[in-house]
């Protein structure tokens, strides 16, 4: 029996932020039914295609199942009732007041169960005065002041990799927040209705910069602080063949060794006096030779330095394997798999490795 096993749970969202978190709760053991407008979401003619079905769709929706809705339609709204009253939780992810205008709303859903849980995913929240506007994750990070931090150069602005208002303010938080639902009601026998605002989330990651900030008066430049590339200790220096080496060097016991394996001259070390000249000495000593020449030496001092893994490489890497990240599988296709995608869900809360499930 999973955690979740029992629970149905209404998934009216598209994309990445709705769908990552519901299938969260799926592979805790929930039922999910997506509810799809005819033709199918955006999500499912992205590429790459298997055999005619989307493979970032596969993997964000395993294990649920679907059902074709025009939510314009009264009469196909009319065959939800019997789902909302049964339901547990309920996910959307429109603008604020789309629901409403359905007949869809929290406050109508409430009069026909009282304790369902109703989540809300969106850029900017239910209220306030940017509710209404447009984004998406950059623009939410842009918006925080979360970008600001460390934007690269200003000729050659980096897009990060990592869609963090998507995933760590929307997915992250709406079921953090539905299993704090759930335990609330087990107390008060009452749904809710949360209000997950995928910015809010991004305040929380600048949470250094709010401490120099609020405590000095002095909020920290794009590059400045010491985890955005401010200091030498913290930082991506090319090898000779263009691979990067990752330095977290920040504990003093770390920086002597890490300065000790790649033989940093004594006028550098306390990179406190000039941390620009030590960054320097730094990324003209690691250009000296490869990234797999480097390997050895780092691993040997144990300084927290490593070598930046193209993802290809990350799938294969024995950890990772033996943590068991990628045991678990997707159908797609005509009779193929994909591994299913890696979600924080603990390995005893999930179904059995090796379980095939199909969107």
């Amino acid at each position: 029996m999973q955690p979740l096993s029992g629970l149905l749970v209404l998934d009216f969202t598209t994309l990445l932020p709705g769908p990552l978190a519901t299938l969260m709760l799926a592979e805790a053991g929930a039922e999910v039914i997506k509810i799809e407008r005819p033709g199918g979401e955006d999500m499912r003619f992205f590429p790459p295609q298997v055999d005619g079905e989307a493979a970032a769709f596969a993997l964000l929706n395993r294990g649920k199942e679907g059902l074709t809705l025009d939510l314009k339609s009264e009469a196909d709204r009319d065959k939800l009732k019997p789902l909302i009253e049964r339901a547990d939780i309920l996910v959307e992810q429109f603008r604020p007041g789309v629901m409403a205008r359905l007949g869809l709303g929290y406050e109508d859903v409430a009069k026909l169960n009282p304790k369902l849980i109703y989540c809300s995913i969106s850029g900017y929240g239910q209220s306030g005065p940017r509710a209404d506007e447009a984004g998406h994750d950059l623009n939410y990070i842009g918006a925080t002041g979360l970008l600001d931090l460390q934007p690269g150069p200003i000729d050659r602005p980096v897009v990060p990799p990592m869609l963090a208002a998507d995933i760590a303010g929307g997915s992250f938080p709406a079921v953090i927040n539905i299993l704090l639902a759930l335990r609330a009601r087990d107390q008060s026998g009452q749904g809710c209705h949360l209000d997950i605002a995928m910015t809010d989330a991004m305040f929380t990651f600048a949470w250094y910069a709010l401490a120099l900030g609020t405590a000095s008066g002095h909020f920290p430049k794009p590059g400045e602080m010491m985890l955005a590339g401010g200091s030498p200790r913290y930082q991506l220096y090319p090898a000779k063949d263009g691979k990067l080496v990752a330095c977290g060097a920040l504990e003093q016991k770390f920086w002597h060794a890490f300065a000790q394996a790649i033989e940093l001259g004594t006028e550098y070390i306390d990179d406190r006096r000039d941390p620009k000249a030590t960054r320097d000495a730094v990324a003209q000593l690691i250009a000296t030779r490869t990234a797999e020449e480097w390997r050895p030496i780092l691993a040997a001092a144990d300084c927290c330095a490593t070598i930046v893994t193209p993802l290809e490489e990350a799938l294969r890497d024995p950890h990772f394997v033996a943590r068991g990240l990628f045991a678990h599988e997707v159908a797609i296709g005509k009779g193929k798999t994909l591994p299913a995608l890696p979600v924080p869900i603990a390995p005893q809360f999930r179904d059995t490795p090796r379980a095939k499930k199909a969107p």
